[in-house]
């Protein structure tokens, strides 16, 4: 389910990145301000995660689509790391294998340099502005999820909320980082790509502002319940659920 998730978010980034950003695309023909593009950009993203979250596959997963974010929950006690680690790889796999389908379908105008197979790189202010605003795009966006998703009422909008945040940070962040907050997510592009332009930015600050919002959660006494951005109690949750109930095994 990880990986379908995160493919189904790389499809639809593919796809409207492709729309809008292709010169010889009739929409990009018909939207010559780049700031409207951009804004559509973000609207279409942000809608597709809030979708992928409230899916059935979002329901069961989690809706991680994100080693970050596993890792962060794997640090609050919510999940394994071999589960972690199987989370990791299938998001990846998930991700490249939308990406380099993507390519086939699409053909030359995917690879055009300005789609470029939707790969992540620092914009005109440089690699350490996209590092700042990586890590703090991902430090707020933990911090929401831990804030909401553990929250009595407002759990059951985290999934609304995480979507307006990728529609916000697509369109605030896609200039100067290019929007990544998810090591998986450069991964996909990049590799069909083989462009690998500043590629510590996406594998670090994400895990930065994420495990530090994991920390400033914790020192403020806040408890995670579960793992999941939205948990369904018709779906099996795997993670060490408060919802659930589960029995901690001591051999575990």
């Amino acid at each position: 389910m990880e990986a379908i998730c995160l493919g189904l978010f790389m499809v639809s980034a593919s796809l409207f990145a492709t729309l809008l950003e292709y010169p010889n695309s009739v929409v990009h023909q018909h939207i010559p301000n780049s700031f409207i593009r951009l804004c559509l950009m973000g609207l279409a993203m942000g809608l597709t995660a809030t979708a992928i979250i409230y899916s059935p596959m979002g329901k069961l997963s989690g809706a991680h689509m994100n080693p970050a974010v596993t890792f962060t929950f794997v640090r609050l006690g919510k999940v394994k790391v071999a589960d972690a680690l199987y989370y990791t790889v299938f998001q990846c796999l998930g991700g490249i294998a939308a990406v380099m389908i993507m390519s086939i379908i699409i053909g030359s105008a995917f690879k055009d340099p300005h789609v470029n197979y939707v790969v992540t790189v620092p914009g005109k202010y440089g690699e350490v502005s996209a590092f700042i605003i990586e890590v703090f795009i991902a430090f707020w966006m933990m911090t929401m999820v831990l804030a909401t998703s553990n929250h009595p009422t407002l759990s059951k909008y985290t999934g609304i909320i995480s979507g307006f945040f990728v529609m916000s940070y697509v369109i605030l962040s896609g200039p100067i980082s290019g929007f990544s907050m998810n090591p998986a997510r450069t991964i996909a592009s990049a590799v069909p790509a083989m462009q690998y332009t500043a590629f510590w930015i996406y594998m670090i600050a994400p895990f930065l502002g994420m495990l530090s919002a994991a920390e400033l959660f914790e020192k403020l006494k806040g408890k995670a319940i579960c793992a999941k951005f939205h948990h369904s109690r018709s779906y099996l949750c795997i993670f060490n659920c408060g919802y659930c109930e589960h029995k901690i095994d001591p051999q575990a």
